[in-house]
């Protein structure tokens, strides 16, 4: 019913803020005998901040429409070039063809945001790699007659996009993946498949939860599953395609997103109505450009998300030990000829340092020549993949080592 209830409360908002959109207009409008009343723009700044909290985001483009390639400016096409039920994969063709470029395949998150959050982490790596992403869909798009996807389809659904790539694939994995990924690479070892990544880096993720637990990971523990499946979990609402597919909300992702920093999120708003307000432009661009991409956000399956709630956040079965796939022991270890890169923020506050780097631990069989760990100073979780200091100092790094691999 919350889901429900949800959307009854947007649909209702929607006139309200055509109209407050209208009048905004009216009271900003140069040509507008209103705009010249005390108070008028105070007034339309807080339409604008009352439509920007209450619209939907829909899914942001990845606009990256050109790369340089050899100091030439270079055309970049996007292509789906395999199209599963949750996901698909995207290619970001450049119309440049570079044979002994690296073929990269990112993997981005499932946890809430869409790929295109990975916008800067695909724009630094187009001038020297074939680079591939895997665009989640939002569950609430997905009919009940394509199935259920939980943690173990994840790592089909990788193993599957991985193998399309082919051999000498390199394999980058952004925060919530970095534990399904090192399980499929992990599996694609012990099976000799042919196409086990040339090199997998995984960057600010939980592959052990239990070393300075933060405060995502503290919220897993201090509840049973239970709690979240009865609290967390809910049915689709009609009209949409996937109508009774049980989901983690987006809208209630978001939630819990903004409140681990609201005091940062208020400010910003305070500061977005003055920018309105005195026809800064400049600012009110930059506040939207980044809030547009932070606000859009989509459903999870509830399987999918109670089994990593269960398996990765509560009890830790990677770490341990004790993951598996298909009812199929993971074993880190038979990972040797995958190079291995970890990245960490010293100031994650998503995936604390030490979680990411055990992933070292695990993978016991991989030559010391070819692994490396690397933590950014004064970085938080959202810096170690866009940003100045990923463009400057972490690209660069990883770079370098997908070539030497």
């Amino acid at each position: 019913m919350m889901y429900f209830a949800h959307e009854i409360g947007r649909a209702a908002l929607k006139p309200i803020r055509m109209l407050t959109g209208a009048q905004s207009t009216l009271l900003q409008h140069r040509l507008s005998p209103l705009s010249r009343v005390p108070g008028a723009r105070s007034v339309a700044s807080a339409y604008g901040v009352f439509r920007d909290l209450t619209q939907r985001y829909p899914k942001p483009a990845f606009n990256l429409h050109t790369t340089l390639c050899d100091g030439e400016r270079v055309e970049v096409q996007e292509e789906i070039v395999l199209r599963k039920p949750f996901a698909q994969l995207k290619h970001f063709r450049r119309s440049v063809t570079r044979p002994d470029d690296p073929k990269l395949l990112i993997v981005a998150p499932l946890s809430g945001h869409f790929a295109s959050l990975l916008r800067g982490t695909v724009e630094a790596m187009l001038p020297e790699h074939d680079v591939y992403i895997t665009d989640w869909r939002d569950a609430c798009k997905v009919p009940l007659s394509e199935g259920d996807f939980g943690l173990d389809d994840y790592i089909d659904y990788v193993i599957e996009f991985i193998d399309h790539l082919g051999p000498d694939t390199h394999v980058l994995a952004v925060c919530q993946p970095v534990v399904p990924v090192l399980a499929a690479t992990a599996v694609m070892a012990e099976d000799g498949h042919p196409a086990a990544p040339r090199s997998l880096t995984l960057m600010s993720g939980p592959i052990d939860g239990r070393i300075d637990p933060t405060t995502p990971c503290k919220l897993a523990t201090k509840h049973k599953l239970s709690w979240f499946k009865r609290n967390l979990v809910h049915p689709v609402p009609a009209p949409y395609p996937g109508a009774m597919r049980k989901v983690y909300p987006g809208f209630l992702q978001l939630t819990g997103f903004v409140n681990m920093n609201l005091g940062r999120h208020i400010k910003a708003y305070r500061e977005l109505f003055r920018s309105i307000r005195d026809d800064k432009t400049d600012k009110v661009s930059r506040h939207r450009d980044f809030y547009d991409e932070y606000l859009a956000v989509m459903d999870l399956p509830a399987t999918y998300y109670l089994d990593t709630i269960q398996r990765v956040f509560q009890e830790f079965h990677l770490a341990r030990g004790c993951f598996k796939h298909r009812g199929r022991l993971v074993n880190p270890a038979a990972i040797h000829d995958t190079a291995l890169m970890t990245i960490e923020g010293e100031k994650d506050d998503i995936s604390s340092p030490g979680q990411t780097r055990a992933a070292h631990d695990l993978c016991i069989n991989v030559p010391d020549s070819r692994r490396l760990h690397h933590l950014q100073p004064g970085v938080g979780h959202y810096g170690v993949f866009n940003g100045s200091q990923w463009r400057e100092a972490i690209a660069p790094r990883v770079r370098d080592f997908i070539r030497a691999a």
